[in-house]
């Protein structure tokens, strides 16, 4: 590596350790909305409300794809308006109270028939998740406003991604931990409709705070971020041909073929992670609130770990060779269960090895996904360079509707794997054949390892390297001095 581009990359256009906590603050907002989406929804509609699996998954993945419309728009918006209060933060003001009110109402069904429920969940559900996006695209787009620092970025995301896993793992905690109490009438409590009603409640309140505090929290530093470009006659041909400049990129196209099968892998395995931990391991609702925490652990590391590998080998290189080892590692357990080799279900000592391999696995997964959000951040003025524009929002906005539009196709994945093993409804733990249970492991495990892989062979068109982002950043500001 280039000493004297290295010893720059260091000592330039760092930020404070408020400003990380500020911008990372918020995704505890989108760590508790994606905690519920992914590990409880369709869960609570299907084996406790009643609503069969198909219509639940389909009412689901209908919501996420029209959602997902409304990422480029809102991107585009965020990156031309024009208000005093600059171009992201408008946006993050409006989205806090819409969001936390629709996400409580998701949870707090009336009683309807089935087709009532169906329409019900599937409004709500893309209530939850556009409001969402009026927060999240803007937000995550400030990152490349606030430092063109090659490893100052990566630490934004190992922020943001650490306090999306807080957000998600406290909901967790919270539900298996307080809400799912065991009960005469439903058992260990996972069956329990009011602890999905007061889970609802709970994770409504966290999301208006910590959107709020975010954006309060960065406020301040709006008269220092880029300013949009000058105002002019709305074009929707213009606009068009414009995004499609933008985003003909190639280490964009890259990084989105991740985001695509990592978030379809997310779905899957977030959409089995109850049925998993409660049948195929067999764990109380109390084990699982025991294990699941070990998630912050992970994300704790992978805060000072993400940071750490790119600047040694590298965002790229980083990336791959870190999902490369998550993809290896994870099956091993499935694997290790389905061939007689781990302690009994629902032991003490199953629950210890579990813990331990949740801590290695997730702070992979974390640490890896952690540099591909900042590599994204890379691309910024890559594209500038040839456009002319920054475009912050459509570069983020795009990733969020790559991984919307599919992770809803991982969550029918795994409505399709449990229907093809015959998975019963309302099942009580105990009472499940083993032979489904197994066939939902031997099912799964090949699965997820494709996916995965799919992922990683992806990120081999990035090339952005951090000597090629610092002259990147460099020709630019020769340009806006000369301007």
């Amino acid at each position: 590596m280039n000493a004297s581009i290295d010893a720059q990359a260091e000592t330039t256009d760092t930020i404070s350790r408020s400003t990380r906590f500020y911008y990372g603050f918020g995704s505890v907002a989108y760590g508790v909305k994606d905690n519920g989406f992914v590990y409880f929804l369709l869960f609570y509609y299907n084996q406790v409300l009643g609503l069969p699996g198909h219509l639940a998954s389909a009412a689901i993945l209908i919501a996420l794809v029209f959602d997902a419309m409304s990422d480029p728009i809102v991107g585009n918006f965020s990156d031309r308006l024009h208000s005093k209060w600059g171009r992201r933060h408008p946006f993050m003001y409006a989205a806090a109270f819409p969001v936390a009110f629709s996400f409580y109402a998701l949870w707090n069904p009336p009683e309807l028939s089935e087709d009532g429920l169906f329409y019900f969940l599937m409004f709500n559900a893309l209530l939850v998740r556009t409001f969402i996006t009026f927060y999240e695209v803007p937000s995550t787009a400030l990152a490349p406003e606030l430092t063109p620092n090659y490893d100052e970025r990566t630490k934004l995301a190992a922020t943001r991604h650490f306090f999306g896993w807080v957000g998600g793992i406290t909901m967790a905690v919270v539900m298996y931990g307080f809400l799912m109490v065991k009960t005469p009438e439903f058992g260990e409590g996972a069956l329990n409709p009011a602890a999905y009603q007061t889970y609802g409640i709970f994770g409504a309140v966290m999301i208006f705070i910590a959107i709020m505090t975010s954006a309060i929290g960065t406020h301040r530093h709006i008269p220092s971020l880029m300013q949009p470009p000058p105002k002019r006659k709305a074009s929707i041909k213009l606009s068009l041909l414009e995004a499609k400049e933008t985003l003909a990129n190639r280490s964009l196209y890259a990084v989105f073929g991740f985001g695509l099968f990592a978030a379809m892998a997310g779905g899957l395995s977030g959409s089995l992670s109850i049925y998993f931990g409660t049948y195929f391991w067999g764990f109380s609702p109390g084990q699982l609130g025991v294990l699941v925490p070990t998630g912050l652990i992970s994300a704790t590391l992978a805060l000072s770990f993400a940071p750490y590998v790119s600047h040694r080998y590298g965002k790229k290189r980083g990336a791959i060779g870190l999902s490369l080892f998550a993809a290896g590692f994870g099956p091993v357990p499935y694997l290790a269960r389905l061939a007689g080799l781990t302690p009994a279900s629902g032991s003490t000592e199953l629950l210890m090895l579990l813990i331990v391999y949740n801590v290695i696995e997730i702070g992979l997964i974390i640490s890896s996904t952690t540099l591909v959000s900042a590599m994204i951040a890379d691309v910024v003025e890559e594209s500038e360079l040839v456009t002319g524009r920054r475009s912050e929002g459509i570069f983020f906005a795009a990733r969020s509707f790559i991984s919307k539009s599919v992770s809803g196709l991982g969550i029918m994945l795994g409505t399709l794997l449990l229907s093809a093993v015959d998975f019963p409804q309302d099942a009580k733990p105990g009472e499940v054949d083993p032979q489904i249970i197994e066939n939902l492991g031997y099912g799964y495990v090949p699965m997820i390892i494709a996916l995965y892989l799919s992922a990683i062979v992806c990120l081999i068109g990035y090339n952005i390297t951090r000597e090629g982002h610092l002259k990147n950043v460099e020709v630019l500001a020769a340009r806006r001095s000369a301007s």
